[in-house]
């Protein structure tokens, strides 16, 4: 496999950081998860953007422009014949001390890694998820705001925990007020008397760019789609539920703390919008060979 790391191509066994890289020592950088479809990489241009507005929020000077953040991509892909797969674009900000002084790292790191994914197995796809609420709050926006795609997941990873020692793949995070925010890795819909209803971005959401596209599918389809507060409560008695993700793409939720959610099977409106939005993944994207 090889790996972009700061403008060159090396091999996997060669690809290395420093151990005084401010991304290992504190989760101190920005990345990308993204998916290439049938020789194409999807929402390229929208990824990269994230991107820039994470490294912004965090005052890391991207190393690159978009245009070549965007060539840089599509090259890795090429070097490692990838028509299909997933790929990690991670800036940190580099090396430094050992202290916490973000502006002594000399220079920010870039690697990118395309390589093959897949987050759940196919069965879960044909039959749902099972979901958990768990205790682990998600970040505050005045803390780490949940808008920005960090290298500092332990909330996260926190949350996954809980959810796999409760016996379920994924879980529900709640913010500080209460109300339904995201998965660990994933935003959530539900489906109430036919209209579609997910978290606002201020609940503690990511800015999800499968997010976006779902709703915009949804919109051309008709539905009605709101972003509006949920708690509990709501998706107990969703008609549907689904989450939404690069790497999971769409997939229902069928079972939520242990209430059956609608029928206790992936529901029309869910079934339409994975349909629609598997079509749309294999027709358009940055054309890797070209």
């Amino acid at each position: 496999m090889k790996i972009f790391l700061d403008g060159k191509f090396v091999d996997e066994r060669n690809a290395k950081v420093s151990v005084f890289d401010h991304g290992l020592l504190y989760g101190d950088g920005v990345f990308e998860g993204i998916r290439a479809y049938n020789g194409r990489v999807f929402k390229l241009a929208e990824h990269i953007d994230r991107l820039f507005y994470s490294a912004k929020a965090i005052l890391l000077k991207l190393p690159m422009s978009r245009a070549n953040f965007i060539k840089a991509t599509t090259e890795t892909c090429r070097r490692n014949n990838l028509r299909d797969g997933y790929i990690r674009l991670v800036v940190t900000r580099g090396a430094g001390t050992l202290g916490l002084n973000p502006f002594k790292c000399k220079a920010p790191s870039v690697f990118i890694i395309a390589d093959k994914i897949q987050l759940y197995p196919k069965e879960f796809y044909e039959r749902g998820l099972d979901l958990i609420t768990v205790p682990t709050v998600r970040n505050l926006h005045s803390a780490l705001n949940p808008a920005i795609k960090s290298l500092n997941y332990l909330n996260n990873i926190l949350a996954k925990i809980e959810a796999i020692n409760g016996g379920c793949e994924e879980a529900v995070m709640l913010n500080s007020e209460g109300f339904v925010a995201e998965c660990t890795g994933d935003n959530l819909f539900v489906v109430k008397g036919g209209q579609l209803f997910t978290p606002p971005l201020f609940a503690g959401a990511l800015y999800g760019i499968t997010r976006q596209v779902v709703m915009e599918l949804a919109r051309n389809s008709g539905l009605t789609v709101s972003e509006s507060n949920l708690t509990r409560y709501d998706l107990f008695n969703a008609d549907e539920c689904f989450l939404t993700g690069t790497g999971a793409e769409v997939i229902a939720a069928v079972k939520i703390d242990g209430r059956v959610i609608g029928g206790g099977h992936p529901g029309s409106v869910t079934k339409k919008l994975i349909s629609q939005y598997r079509a749309l993944t294999q027709s358009s994207g940055e054309p890797i060979y070209s």
